[in-house]
């Protein structure tokens, strides 16, 4: 029996889990859940990273309460956000939210220097202005003080396993999210660097997954009392993690979503593709563990959800997802659909999709289960879009959609993705993040060898459940719709 720890940090919340790998089967529990609220100040919106590193250490400190026996950490969040680190050591800028503002119009003004189509050539990322190229260019532009002090940019996790372990190390997943890693030579895409006039000092040495990074610091094994713990790179982005415990037994013939708080849609493939038709499409070219590529979209997701069901909760209307799932598929179909991802930004989100379907000459949402209904089927009629570029990109059919993250729990739109696309659905597992995280961590301590014996493991692990098309009746005419507004 071996026990791992991973620390899986979402857009909403953080937790300390533990596995449990025995008999080939993935045992999860929960250690330490924690929020991840992020700060508004007046020069922008910031992550609280010390405080969500102070929660990290109490997940340490639970665990070696316990008398743990532990085989492994590692860290896993979401991606391209990062944090600057001096010459000492010391955080010098502190990582701003991806919704922070000081991105606004900054690929157009980065397109002045280096082409849209140049920038795709080197990176075959999608195009967001989240990405960290465009947080890095807004930085210089804006002659911030933090870059000029940096020695070092760390991701995410990359910078709490330098608090864990004192190595600044850059792990591979992560750092195909920002559009200045060039997927096909792996490498740091250092032409782009240069003509934006950036400090290549700044990349550091990448590593892959599944690799021993260190041991915890004297500091945190004294604190904790667990000893001297190996700490793993493992998938570090956490889509990777998820796609790493799809539970597909067979290869090429299913897409994933990993569906949360941001939708991640896509196929896993062996190499990258970086083309005319993939630019269009505005895919992107993220690595995967063991060295495969994620050909996927990002699409907004349950963000929506969740903002809307902030602004009810103010209002003295506190409802789980679990009953507005439910209240949503006892609402009228096909009231409006609207563009998921015209809604980045936070704040006001009822009225905001209130505002788009009056603006589109549709019945606009009145109760909150007329909301999540438009939400969810819209989702649902956004996973077909992106589905029919990918199905075209590749020039095959697919069968299966597996998905997977804690939005594989919401068992309407599971439902509604099937009857949307006409695949059946396989739901599950909702831990996918974590059990990903955890099972790569076992392959870099040479329990498991690749990804097919991870995916056994997952589907001997954990109970999924499939979901067949049962109508058709309105997705058509409602896709027809969709279309037509997201050609606008």
């Amino acid at each position: 029996m071996s026990n791992y720890l991973a620390f899986d940090l979402g857009a909403e919340s953080g937790r300390a889990m533990l596995g449990t790998f025995a008999g080939g089967k993935l045992h999860l529990e929960e250690l330490h859940r924690f929020a991840n609220e992020p700060v508004r100040v007046s020069t922008g919106l910031y992550w609280d990273t010390l405080r969500l590193f102070h929660e990290m250490r109490q997940g340490l400190r639970i665990a070696g309460d316990r008398k743990l026996k532990l085989d492994g950490i590692a860290v896993d969040t979401w991606g391209v956000d990062f944090g600057l680190v001096g010459a000492d050591g010391s955080l010098v800028d502190n990582p701003r939210h991806y919704r922070d503002p000081r991105t606004n119009g900054m690929m157009e003004r980065l397109f002045e220097v280096m082409p849209r189509d140049a920038v795709f050539a080197e990176t075959g990322v999608q195009f967001m202005q989240l990405n960290s190229l465009y947080q890095l260019y807004a930085m210089k532009l804006a002659g911030a003080p933090g870059l000029g002090a940096a020695r070092k940019l760390l991701f995410m996790p990359d910078l709490f396993n330098f608090w864990l372990t004192g190595e600044q190390k850059v792990e591979l997943t992560i750092a195909s999210t920002s559009q200045f890693y060039n997927p096909s030579e792996m490498r740091w895409s250092t032409e782009i660097f240069d003509a934006l006039g950036l400090d290549k000092d700044l990349l550091g040495e990448v590593l892959p997954p599944g690799v021993l990074l260190g041991a915890l610091t004297d500091e945190a094994q004294d604190f904790s009392g667990l000893g001297p713990v190996p700490v793993f790179t493992t998938a570090s982005h956490d889509t990777a993690s998820a796609v790493a415990a799809v539970p597909a037994a067979t290869r090429g013939d299913w897409c994933y979503i990993s569906s949360g708080t941001w939708s991640l849609m896509g196929v896993e493939l062996d190499e990258p593709i970086i083309n005319p038709q993939a630019l269009d499409l505005n895919l992107t070219n993220e690595v995967g563990a063991e060295g495969k590529v994620r050909l996927l979209k990002n699409i907004a997701g349950l963000w929506l959800l969740q903002e809307c069901r902030k602004d009810w909760a103010l209002a003295g209307r506190e409802m789980s997802y679990e009953m507005l799932a439910r209240m949503a598929g006892e609402a009228t179909p096909f009231l409006a659909v609207i563009d998921p991802d015209a809604f980045l930004e936070p704040g006001h989100m009822p009225d905001r999709i209130k505002d788009y379907c009056t603006r589109t000459g549709q019945r606009a949402p009145i109760q909150p289960a007329q909301f999540v209904r438009v939400i969810l089927e819209s989702l649902a009629l956004r996973y077909r879009q992106v589905l029919e570029g990918i199905e075209k990109l590749l020039a095959r059919r697919l069968e299966t959609i597996h998905i997977v993250g804690g939005g594989s729990k919401n068992q309407v739109l599971n439902q509604f993705v099937a009857d949307a696309t006409g695949l059946t659905v396989v739901a599950g597992p909702a831990e996918a993040t974590a059990a990903g995280n955890i099972l790569v961590q076992a392959m870099g301590a040479g329990q498991l060898q690749g990804l097919s014996a991870v995916r056994e493991v997952i589907r001997n692990s954990f109970p999924l459940r499939r979901f067949e098309p049962e109508s058709t009746v309105g997705w058509d005419r409602a896709y027809s719709r969709f279309q037509e507004l997201t050609a606008r």
